[in-house]
Formats: structure tokens, C-alpha cells, sequence
């Protein structure tokens, strides 16, 4: 098979030009955000760390004991922001949950790398004071869209006793990746994001998911039925290296591009929301054989 051209990656990654309406859908995020905080019972703009961009939200619920949802942004590890995905914290807070969104420094500014090391302490504070906001810290879930969602798979391969001797081995509980990246391969060929993402073959090798032994909890991996190949490729890539036992959910979501697909995650009756609960152990969910 012939190697990829620059120009046909580009075509298959770009997702705000692949999606005409992408500006506006990202705009009404933002609004639906803003609401959410206002209208929501939530904590601010907590440190987890000691850099600015350091911080997390939560939104906690009426049932003590809650189960954990840790939810990490996408925008190519280079743009957006926590504050632009509050609007998926009222639905699973309402539902029972615990909810937590971290945010994370952006490249070029910082590495990859030094991403994933933040999101991992972002973890770790969450496992050291869920409690303190009526969380469990036994029932931890991540779940991330786009490169968050390469970012919830690397977490649940994290080696948490090499971040503090306290930590269980098994911190995450489960993941969930929603249109995720898990072979960074291609993306070091495609110029405008190797532009800010600088990845060289090394750190190709230590940062894609499809290199990394497989964990011993589950991974739901979904993609939206009208993203492109490479997007179908990079949820089918991650079920071929960890095989179904720990990829138990590889499956397109119909009707959904790279952005609606985020919210089937809030719809109450869509079954990504369901397979969420799932996760959380909010309420068993039969159809995910």
C-alpha cells in the first residue's frame, strides 16, 4: 500500500473543515458551558498541581459514595479548555455521579508528554480527595473525545505506584474514548498538527495506546459512523493491539461526525450515554452484547 500523502492525512484529521458546521457547534459548547456553571452546583478552578494551567472542576451530586466520571477535552492537545465542556457534567451529576473535568496545558507550549504526566497527577488528586466532594475513590472513570480520548486510554495504563506508593494499581476503574487517537503515527505526518505537536519517532513509539500492553480494565471505543477512515482506523487499531477482552465496545455510532458525537455522551436516552452509566456502575446496561 502506498504511503499516505500529506495532503490526504490532512484531509482525514482536519475535522473543523471536515465538519462545516464545527465553529458553530464549538460556540454553542462554550454557551452551554457557561450555563451549566451558572445553573449547576460546582467548585472552581481547583489546583491539582503547581503549574497555571493546573486545574480541574467539579461538579458534585446529591448521592454520597458517587461513582467517579473524570471527563478530558480534545482540540488536538493544542486548543480548547475545560471551560468549554461543562455542559457535559449536569446529566451524570444529576444521575448519580461525581464529575470532574481537568484541564490540561496545551502544545506547543508543552510536550505531549508533559501532558499525559499532568493528567495523571490531575488523576492521582482525584483519587486523594474524591471523597472530600462525595466521590469514591474505588469507582473511577475516565472517558475523553478526540485527543482526550487517547488521553483516558493512557490512563488506564498508567503506572499509578510510580506517582505515589499510596495509589491502587487499578485507579482507573474503566475508559471510555470517543472519536480517540491511539497510533500518534500518522499525526506526525500531517502538517498542521505537526506544526504544534513536534513528534518525533520515540515519542511516537512511548505515546501511542497501541503500544502499550493492555490493561486489565475495560476500554469502550467509539467513533462517529461519518468520520473519516483514519478515525474508524484509529478505534479499530486500539481493539487489533489490546484484543476484545480489554476493548469490549469498538462500534461506530450512527449519524454522528467527529462533533455531535459528543453529545450522544449527554443524551440520557443515546446508548453512549448508556454505556457511560455502565461503566459507572450507575445502573446495569444489557445491551452491550
Amino acid at each position: 500500500m502506498a504511503r499516505p500523502t500529506e495532503a490526504w492525512l490532512t484531509a482525514q484529521y482536519d475535522n473543523r473543515a471536515r465538519v462545516p458546521e464545527s465553529a458553530v457547534l464549538l460556540r454553542r459548547w462554550a454557551e452551554a458551558s457557561a450555563l451549566a456553571r451558572s445553573q449547576t452546583d460546582c467548585r472552581l478552578d481547583i489546583a491539582y498541581g503547581d503549574e497555571p494551567g493546573e486545574r480541574l472542576d467539579i461538579f458534585p451530586t446529591h448521592s454520597p459514595n458517587a461513582p467517579v466520571l473524570v471527563f478530558i477535552h480534545g482540540g488536538y492537545w493544542r486548543a480548547l479548555d475545560k471551560s468549554d465542556h461543562s455542559f457535559v457534567a449536569p446529566v451524570f451529576a444529576d444521575e448519580g455521579a461525581l464529575v470532574v473535568v481537568p484541564n490540561y496545558a496545551l502544545c506547543p507550549t508543552v510536550s505531549m508528554e508533559r501532558i499525559a504526566l499532568q493528567l495523571a497527577r490531575a488523576l492521582a488528586w482525584v483519587w486523594r480527595h474524591a471523597a472530600e466532594h462525595g466521590g469514591d475513590p474505588s469507582r473511577i472513570v475516565v472517558a475523553g473525545h478526540s485527543a482526550g480520548g487517547h488521553l483516558a486510554a493512557m490512563m488506564s495504563c498508567c503506572d499509578w505506584k510510580s506517582l505515589g506508593v499510596e495509589l491502587p494499581r487499578d485507579l482507573v476503574k474503566g475508559a471510555m474514548s470517543l472519536s480517540g487517537l491511539h497510533d500518534l503515527a500518522p499525526l506526525a505526518r500531517t502538517p498542521f498538527l505537526q506544526r504544534d505537536l513536534k513528534l518525533d519517532a520515540d515519542a511516537v513509539h512511548r505515546l501511542s495506546p497501541v503500544q502499550f500492553p493492555a490493561p486489565d480494565t475495560p476500554l469502550y471505543a467509539l467513533v462517529g459512523s461519518e468520520e473519516s477512515e483514519e478515525y474508524k482506523r484509529q478505534m479499530l487499531a486500539i481493539r487489533d493491539a489490546w484484543g476484545a477482552r480489554a476493548v469490549p465496545v469498538c462500534e461506530e455510532v450512527e449519524s454522528c461526525h467527529h462533533f455531535n458525537i459528543l453529545h450522544e455522551l449527554c443524551d440520557p436516552e443515546s446508548r453512549v450515554h448508556r454505556m457511560t452509566r455502565h461503566l459507572l456502575g450507575l445502573r446495569w446496561y444489557s445491551g452491550l452484547a
